[in-house]
């Protein structure tokens, strides 16, 4: 099986690190893997994966989209939507929107990634709770409630948590947390992001 894949440095070697029982083409953009004549699917990591026209696809393709729907992006029924944030990949199950086909389903069998159904909304199921905790956190850290290293000492010592919050924070990209609680935010303030969860995004 032939699989081309996009994205950054780090996201690519996740990915391709998990086996090397499939071929992988690693390609700069989406234009460059559909000129491919024998790809069976293709992988867009990057951070901008959502923003591709996908609508004359012919053929699998799983999208690192987390907060954009696919009602939301230019598709059809060959594209899933996954979490493809940092460290997300290296999971044993992969939350999924969209409609499997069985070359979706072989391509995770290769993988022994278990898929996860979810519905098509933004910030699947994990990504959810986990940019919660983390904004929690910060809502913590802004009342001067403990520091940063406390925080995530405390967190793992007393939940077993295998990361502390500010730790998947750095790990996945204090960006893409806040991006997700801002676009949940906006139909429930209970994901309204901490002031300081911003105010850490603007700074150079």
């Amino acid at each position: 099986m032939k699989i081309a894949v996009i994205g950054n440095e780090s996201s690519v070697n996740e990915l391709t690190g998990i086996t090397n029982t499939l071929e992988w083409v690693v390609v700069k953009n989406l234009t460059e893997a559909i000129q491919l004549n024998d790809i069976d699917t293709i992988f867009n990591l990057s951070e901008n994966a959502a923003m591709e026209d996908y609508s004359l696809i012919a053929i699998p393709v799983f999208v690192n989209s987390v907060t954009t729907t696919l009602q939301q992006m230019k598709t059809n029924d060959w594209v899933v939507r996954i979490n493809g944030w940092h460290g997300f990949i290296k999971r044993s199950s992969w939350e999924f929107a969209g409609t499997l086909s069985s070359v979706h389903q072989s391509v995770a069998d290769s993988l022994q990634r278990k898929l996860i159904a979810c519905p098509d909304e933004p910030g699947f199921i994990s990504a959810r709770i986990i940019s919660m905790i983390i904004n929690e956190a910060f809502f913590a850290k802004e009342d001067k409630i403990s520091t940063e290293d406390e925080i995530d000492i405390a967190m793992k010592l007393g939940t077993n948590y295998p990361k502390g919050p500010f730790e998947w924070a750095r790990e996945v990209g204090i960006k893409n947390i806040y991006e997700l609680l801002f676009c949940l935010s906006k139909t429930d303030n209970r994901y309204q992001p901490a002031s300081l969860l911003q105010t850490t995004i603007q700074q150079p």
